[in-house]
């Protein structure tokens, strides 16, 4: 099987002590691809130098909701040259965090759309951050012409589901299907239509049950696929077939590290 992880910060401390292991692990279980977003400014080189050592790792720019208060005024002017200088998969990872109270949601919202209009300038697609404010970030991106993207981890519902399809989206799905206790992604993954649904990790957070307590690594990809191919009642070849060519609808994998 083809995997693909949409989602994984293999770039940060935490994999900084095993990294090729992991990366020749990954390989071994069949992930061709790694979708690495960025967080902030100061943080894309390493990103970028990693991402460039691999053929495997594919790197996103931006600047994340919940560092919001580590983002430079200059910080949109870095990032459109970054874009224009290097190949990104992506514009991410970007959005709207209203979860944590402490974070200025106008702030947010002006930083979200200055990081739209690079991406729809770039014609790239977009890996959205979204807590608490999905018809925040839904309003948003009616009023862009960003080329789509990916909802990193989602969690809303049914009708949201189908505003960001809609808007040629795909919505990521994890290690959090694993739990017994999520009962609300049980019902998005069964109901929602196959072709709308890519793997991620979001290593090396949101580690699924099996290793619940430890770091989340891409390598355990193969387990999340299997917890979605169970909830479906689908054979786990097909669930990996379709959500590979997913990605690859949404993401231009041509585009290289160099």
């Amino acid at each position: 099987m083809k995997l693909i992880d949409t989602h994984a910060h293999i770039d940060v401390a935490a994999f900084d002590a095993d990294r090729n292991t992991v990366l020749e692990h990954c390989l071994h279980v069949g992930i061709s691809h790694i979708v690495v977003p960025g967080i902030m400014a100061k943080t894309w080189n390493k990103q970028w130098e990693i991402c460039a050592s691999s053929p495997a790792l594919y790197a996103a720019f931006g600047l994340h909701p919940v560092y919001l208060d580590q983002h430079s005024p200059d910080d949109i002017d870095k990032l459109a040259e970054y874009i224009k200088h290097r190949r990104p998969i992506a514009v991410g990872e970007i959005g709207l965090d209203f979860y944590c109270q402490t974070l200025d949601q106008s702030r947010q919202r002006t930083l979200f759309e200055e990081q739209l209009v690079v991406a729809a300038n770039a014609a790239l697609p977009v890996l959205l951050h979204v807590r608490k404010s999905h018809d925040a970030v839904l309003a948003c991106l009616r009023k862009t012409t960003v080329t789509g993207g990916i909802c990193h981890a989602f969690n809303g519902s049914q009708q949201q589901a189908h505003q960001y399809i809609d808007l040629g989206f795909k919505l990521g799905f994890g290690g959090m299907l694993s739990f017994e206790r999520s009962h609300k992604l049980h019902r998005l993954a069964q109901q929602l239509p196959l072709e709308a649904i890519v793997l991620e990790t979001d290593a090396p957070d949101m580690t699924g049950a099996r290793h619940h307590g430890q770091r989340n690594s891409p390598e355990y990809l193969p387990e999340y696929l299997q917890a979605l191919a169970k909830l479906r009642a689908e054979d786990i070849n097909k669930v990996a077939a379709q959500t590979t060519a997913n990605a690859e609808a949404v993401l231009d994998f041509s585009r290289t590290n160099t």
